[in-house]
């Protein structure tokens, strides 16, 4: 059969041929030592789940600094469309173009794109060495709103406008910053948390804020939180409160948990009960303290995966930087950007290989055979290269499924 494009039918679903077009960027520095990496994990996963019933075929989207080095160009308008066009793209790393008035790469995929939710699953993998007891109860997906920046400012029209108008007393050398949150936004990142708490069998979702100091922006997440749950999954949600209220703390079967906590009651709580905890769901800032504290007890930002979904399209991605003092030298470790591969095959509807890749990795990493970064928190680790693990992953997934 010829490669189709994903595409979405009327009832807004998505629709994946048997041989679909999957777009890829490569990435810079790391890159393309973890991406051939990456693709061999995934093309086994793809060939031990469905034989060959099913298969991706590759197109490469040019960006980051292959791109500004042919066009003068670090992301052409033409990526972009390429990224809306086929619906689900995957990409590693790219640099942070030094260029004043040159926006972040990543950012501007995303805004240009509405790409809201930051999706990042956070789950331990044995037998890698954390410094917290009980790491394996960690297994949280943190939902990140993606779009609503907070703005630096130091004009002095603003200032004088707070003094005549809340009677604020603000000095000429007061750094300022704006923190917008709207309604529409975060209410539908909430339904986008749900669904997958929904289509996944997670107990709960937590809504994360700052409303007891920022009670008009933060509190909204809150407020509208609430308010989209109840308005669009009335029948499969309860309250805390109801739980504790008519059920003696026993959710019942079905439904899901929708509660909220204050930002900095929730992470000595992530700390000391994380299996407290399914899916939190958080502002831009918060989001991205909440992810990296996470990662940082599982094993570091190496083993993270991550995605930035709208309703349109999806981006699966690297949560790492490009790491150029190791670029070349085959020793990054790939997982970041495998494991994300894994969540673009569930996100299909290929779930069977996403399972695959998931379980290569656990076995590999059960072999005590990692890369560098890796080695010295693994019991009689061996340090292999990047292109090295990857294979003995396949190994696992085509010859020990």
């Amino acid at each position: 059969m010829m490669p189709e494009r994903i595409s979405f039918d009327t009832a807004n679903q998505l629709q994946v041929p048997d041989f679909p077009i999957i777009p890829f960027i490569k990435g810079d520095g790391i890159g393309n030592d973890i991406w051939p990496a990456a693709k061999r994990v995934l093309d086994a996963a793809v060939k031990s789940a469905f034989h060959s019933q099913r298969k991706i075929k590759w197109l490469e989207i040019i960006a980051g600094e292959k791109s500004h080095e042919k066009t003068g160009q670090w992301l052409s308008d033409e990526a972009l469309s390429l990224i809306k066009d086929h619906r689900v793209v995957i990409k590693g790393p790219l640099s942070i173009p030094t260029e004043k008035g040159i926006e972040n790469l990543d950012t501007r995929i995303r805004h240009r794109l509405d790409l809201y939710a930051c999706v990042r699953p956070v789950k331990y993998l044995p037998p890698i060495f954390t410094s917290v007891q009980h790491p394996e109860k960690i297994d949280i997906v943190v939902f990140r709103e993606n779009i609503e920046k907070s703005r630096p400012h130091r004009s002095i029209k603003l200032l004088e406008l707070l003094k005549s108008e809340l009677n604020c007393e603000l000095p000429l050398s007061r750094a300022m910053g704006l923190k917008p949150m709207s309604q529409e936004k975060i209410k539908r990142l909430v339904i986008k948390a749900f669904e997958y708490a929904v289509e996944n069998h997670r107990k709960s979702v937590t809504l994360m804020h700052n409303g007891n100091v920022m009670k008009f922006a933060a509190g909204g997440v809150e407020k509208w939180g609430y308010k989209a749950a109840f308005e669009r999954f009335g029948h499969l949600i309860i309250s805390e409160e109801e739980v504790f209220e008519k059920y003696e703390g026993l959710v019942p079967d079905g439904r899901v948990i929708i509660k909220d906590r204050i930002a900095d009651m929730i992470f000595p709580e992530i700390l000391l009960r994380p299996g407290n905890f399914d899916v939190i769901v958080c502002p831009d800032l918060n989001g991205v303290d909440m992810s990296d504290t996470l990662t940082a007890r599982v094993g570091g930002g190496g083993m993270m995966p991550g995605a930035d979904i709208g309703d349109d399209c999806a981006v699966f991605k690297t949560t790492h930087g490009t790491l150029p003092h190791i670029a070349g030298k085959d020793v990054a470790n790939p997982c970041s950007l495998i494991l994300s591969g894994a969540m673009m095959l569930d996100h299909m509807g290929w779930q069977a290989a996403g399972d695959c890749v998931r379980k290569g990795v656990a076995n590999t990493l059960g072999t005590g055979k990692v890369t560098a970064d890796l080695v010295s928190r693994i019991s009689r680790g061996e340090q292999v290269t990047c292109s090295r693990f990857s294979r003995i992953i396949t190994e696992h997934i085509l010859y020990q499924h």
